[in-house]
């Protein structure tokens, strides 16, 4: 095992479990370490946005950053537990795969998914990644955040395939139709070939963004016309996970 990483992860419980900022000493003596080490640690855990320092005192305490991550998990498992049954519906109505995900950073995660009874099918695994920007579900995912979101995808455009989006006024561009439409859609694997998509973004009780459902499968199945008709079916399931995560209908 890593020590120095067990000792950061301990230094963070002791910060997370006391009432008042505290001391390099302090820390030092209760957690047995040398005060350099704690310095050291101490010195890490800020540079990454999990430590603040106090002035002028020079003690230390958590940021929000753990409880922002904590959310993170939260909102998670209750999507998770909640989304299943318009998941299942979803899937019933429109025979093709399902999936669930959840935006990290420039990123989405699938966190669950239904797969289509049909032979050829979109083919994806729970837990995978792939870029935001090429996903129906990434881009309903980011049709709910701020304009200047979209920066950071600069470094990371690149082409997938003939359809992919490689500059940022194309992907504000699918974005605003997204906004306009209340969902995304992908006519031609921008990711992978051959993939046609639509998606829909979830909302929590706040309004917050907590993930996006969509459906997918092949597009020589899936055409315009299909697209239209599955939107409808797609914007219902995320307005139902919606309304039972608390976010008013």
């Amino acid at each position: 095992m890593d020590k120095a990483f067990i000792k950061g992860l301990r230094l963070l419980e002791t910060l997370a479990l006391s009432e008042r900022p505290r001391g390099i000493t302090d820390l030092a003596n209760e957690l047995k370490f040398t005060k350099s080490n704690v310095h050291r640690l101490l010195m890490t855990l800020q540079a990454q946005g999990y430590v603040r320092q106090i002035p002028p005192h020079s003690t230390y305490e958590l940021t929000t950053k753990i409880w922002i991550l904590g959310n993170h998990v939260i909102h998670r498992m209750d999507l998770f537990n909640v989304a299943r049954p318009a998941m299942a519906k979803l899937a019933e109505l429109t025979g093709e795969t399902v999936h669930l995900s959840v935006l990290e950073g420039t990123e989405v995660v699938y966190v669950d998914k239904i797969e289509s009874a049909h032979h050829i099918r979109a083919h994806t695994s729970v837990g995978m990644r792939a870029p935001a920007f090429t996903m129906a579900t990434g881009k309903a995912m980011l049709a709910k955040m701020p304009d200047d979101y979209l920066e950071q995808f600069r470094p990371h455009l690149r082409r997938y395939t003939d359809t992919t989006r490689t500059t940022i006024q194309e992907l504000r561009e699918d974005i605003a139709l997204a906004r306009a439409q209340g969902y995304s859609s992908v006519l031609h694997g921008e990711w992978r070939e051959g993939i046609a998509a639509c998606a829909c973004a979830i909302v929590g009780r706040s309004g917050e963004l907590v993930g996006a459902i969509g459906v997918s499968g092949p597009d020589t199945r899936i055409k315009r016309k299909q697209i239209k008709e599955y939107s409808v079916h797609v914007m219902e399931a995320a307005r139902t996970i919606g309304a039972a995560l608390g976010y008013p209908k």
